[in-house]
């Protein structure tokens, strides 16, 4: 049998919503000065809670945003709200007009780790308080992790493939990994992927404290996420989403679109190891950074910029930089590796996408975001994690790694577009 020939993958337009800015411009200026989203909020100050900082959206208006329609946010999530928005800055940035394309070869996969959790929190509290009765009819189509691509399909008049994914932390780059292959393998044109995720919520925070999984460097937020940190304490929440429209090169250049790069590979692999921890060998992480590389026809020499998983806990930094050593033998010590949230929090099965937006902007003006709050040297995790600041440098190929509970691991290659 001959080998199907793979169709080449553009990304043509970025939409972002982050704790640091919430439309593109806005988000890469403030990630290449560094900037912080991490603050404290007073209701999870009066709930108790052991940590009571996050990464929250600032100045958001979903009303304002999606052009007044108040019934519409009612009956969806704040997850969904981020998809939707972000979705739509992606589709005016790739100056799509779905109605002068084919429709149904344009599809939406949109990764989420939680889903509405916001619905789940208030539906339970209905629950207990008023009795079954009064919940919420939208109840289930607020809280489903497809509502966002759904959601998604619906405001745009997407009728291409259609569905989500979910896998923790990884769930944003499954999604753009699956965008890939869809359009590689012809089952459509377009693809409008990322990630989304509103769980910044008491029960969302709640629930990671009991895990002791988070910073309680709850006096000092703004250097309270410090990846690959000495003393690092643990990660911060956040929220956001990122949208990213993937294009078939044919169908990009007949219409003239602007291209900020080429996506080139995907990897994912798991560690089989533990439910909540990576495998202290970095094996896994490995093999998806070396399996995208391969994924992309290319070298891992041919790597110069890694945006790292980078949470900001002890074992993650560690184990990563472990993995990138173990991929890239003595390259390792070339490439700069950055972790951009230092800045925004951990936004769960939306990071991948929000960091991708970063990955794409990097790649197209060859200049890499810094990792914030990198002040004390661990001797763990010794490679250049770019401190403080934006770094220009030629950026021809790189990686953007996601790994979460459950083991998964999922890496994204990106290369400079040529003809």
């Amino acid at each position: 049998m001959s080998q199907i020939q793979r169709r080449r993958v553009v990304i043509t337009g970025l939409g972002v919503l982050s704790p640091i800015g919430n439309d593109v411009p806005t988000f890469w200026d403030a990630a290449l000065r560094g900037a912080n989203g991490i603050t404290n909020h007073q209701d999870f100050v009066e709930s108790g809670m052991t940590t009571t900082i996050a990464g929250r959206l600032k100045n958001f208006d979903a009303v304002d945003l999606m052009g007044g329609d108040r019934k519409y946010v009612r009956q969806t999530d704040p997850f969904v709200h981020y998809a939707v928005i972000s979705g739509q800055e992606a589709l005016k940035d790739a100056k799509l007009d779905i109605t002068k394309t084919d429709a149904t070869r344009v599809g939406a996969i949109i990764g989420s780790g939680i889903g509405g959790l916001e619905e789940i929190q208030d539906g339970n509290r209905t629950l207990l308080e008023r009795g079954p009765r009064r919940i919420n009819p939208f109840f289930i189509p607020k809280l489903m992790l497809n509502a966002a691509s759904g959601n998604v399909a619906i405001r745009f008049g997407l009728k291409g493939p259609n569905f989500a994914t979910a896998s923790a932390c990884a769930s944003a780059n499954h999604a753009i990994g699956m965008a890939l292959r869809t359009i590689q393998y012809n089952d459509a044109d377009v693809v409008l992927t990322g990630g989304t995720e509103a769980a910044c919520t008491i029960l969302g925070l709640a629930g990671f404290c009991a895990a002791r999984a988070m910073s309680t460097r709850n006096d000092d937020p703004e250097h309270a996420s410090r990846p690959f940190d000495k003393e690092r304490d643990g990660f911060v929440m956040g929220e956001g989403a990122g949208t990213i429209v993937f294009e078939e090169l044919e169908h990009a250049k007949a219409r003239g679109a602007s291209i900020y790069c080429e996506v080139t590979g995907f990897g994912q692999t798991d560690d089989a190891y533990h439910m909540t921890s990576p495998s202290e060998d970095g094996e896994g992480a490995m093999r998806s950074m070396l399996l995208a590389i391969k994924d992309s026809g290319a070298k891992p020499e041919d790597v110069s910029y890694i945006n790292a998983h980078g949470t900001s806990t002890e074992y993650n930094d560690k184990t990563e930089t472990l993995a990138i050593k173990k991929a890239f033998g003595d390259h390792a010590r070339k490439l700069a590796v950055s972790s951009t949230k230092s800045m925004v929090g951990h936004l769960l099965g939306a990071s991948g996408a929000v960091e991708l937006v970063a990955c794409a902007l990097a790649i197209k003006h060859d200049i890499v975001p810094p990792t914030r709050n990198l002040k004390v040297p661990d001797s763990d995790c010794d490679l250049d994690y770019v401190p403080h600041e934006g770094r220009s440098m030629a950026v021809d190929m790189l990686l953007s790694n996601s790994f979460g509970f459950g083991g998964h691991n999922a890496t994204i290659a990106l290369r400079k577009y040529n003809e």
